[in-house]
């Protein structure tokens, strides 16, 4: 477990964050300028903090210098060696699980390959290799896809994935982009002005009203986790959910392996009664659990379905027509091509 508790005041701006991250991916959101940033760096013992109070598995880090704590650091660019071919860059890091590395990132093809003459996906993956090889007992990512383009950050979420699944350490990630969390964490950091504001559960805090002001609009949501079923000859994917089963786009995973679906509040569509003879392919009974009026036209509607937790987003006339009320039992509809392929793991 690490636990962080640090504190800074720069110009007109100050840092007071505390969260603990078990082993796994915990997710620090938030837009930009909100401190994220900085507190990796104080982590990593590259920012001279008032207060930082680290500590890892009880083993207090924070008066030690950044070599001595044994962290790997990814940062937005690459910042490889140009002159070092791909394996002597990995290898700067050290060679550890050299082997197991360099095949579950997909390194193999690009060993003697210099930096020149690799894209921005490729750079990045051996970024993380050469963090990797170090042994590290906590990775932090800064950013790591930001200054990639849609289909590199396509590339390379499937090694960032595989690479999650494969390690047991704290693992850091720090990103504006709500897709990509979904996709990576476990837990999350919500971080406003230099404040830690939400923190836990991706699901709990994602399908959480409360949580929408500081989330924004289009990152707050849902994330479910499920099985999936198969693949139809029309391009469908069918996943078994604790919300129920639901029909998503692209040919997902393997049957009987696991998915995440991401379902932001905005794309879920409520219903008084079971809809008949609509296009739509997902509907769930649900039942609301909690109601929040935000400062502008919006209310988010906290629903239980299943085992699951789920959120929508609606008008307060719709509310108010509807007469939507805490205990209402009710149905979510969720149309399979709002369902971005890229929030679909």
């Amino acid at each position: 477990m690490l636990q962080v508790s640090v504190a800074k005041s720069f110009d007109g701006f100050s840092l007071d964050a505390s969260f603990d991250a078990p082993a796994g991916v915990t997710a620090i959101f938030g837009p930009s300028g909100s401190g994220k940033t900085s507190i990796i760096r104080a982590v990593a013992g590259l920012l001279n903090c008032d207060r930082a109070d680290i500590s890892l598995d009880g083993e207090n880090m924070s008066g030690l210098s950044p070599n001595k704590r044994n962290m790997g650091y990814v940062f937005q660019d690459a910042r490889l060696f140009p002159h070092m071919t791909v394996l002597k860059n990995l290898r700067y890091g050290g060679t550890h699980d050299e082997g197991a590395i360099i095949e579950v990132l997909g390194l193999g093809a690009l060993l003697t390959r210099y930096p020149a003459s690799l894209s921005g996906g490729e750079k990045q993956r051996v970024a993380l290799g050469r963090a990797l090889m170090s042994a590290p007992k906590v990775l932090l990512l800064d950013e790591p896809l930001s200054a990639l383009d849609g289909p590199r950050k396509a590339e390379v979420l499937p090694y960032l994935e595989a690479l999650r699944d494969q390690t047991s350490i704290p693992i850091l990630y720090v990103s504006h982009d709500m897709g990509e969390v979904a996709r990576m964490a476990s837990r999350i950091v919500v971080v406003d002005q230099g404040n830690v504001v939400l923190s836990g559960d991706l699901h709990d805090v994602l399908a959480d009203p409360a949580a929408v002001p500081f989330l924004g609009i289009s990152a707050a949501g849902a994330v479910l986790t499920g099985r999936v079923v198969g693949h139809a000859d029309d391009g469908l994917t069918k996943i078994e959910t604790g919300a129920g089963a639901l029909w998503v786009p692209g040919s997902v995973g393997r049957a009987g392996g696991q998915a995440r679906v991401r379902i932001p509040a905005q794309d879920v569509i409520l219903s008084r009664s079971a809809p008949k003879d609509m296009s739509a392919l997902n509907v769930l009974s649900v039942t609301i659990t909690g109601l929040e009026q935000g400062k502008g036209p919006g209310v988010a509607v906290a629903l239980r379905a299943g085992e699951a937790r789920l959120l929508a987003r609606v008008t307060k006339r719709s509310c108010e027509v509807m007469r939507l009320k805490t205990g209402d039992e009710i149905f979510a509809i969720l149309k399979a091509t709002a369902i971005a392929p890229s929030d679909v793991s």
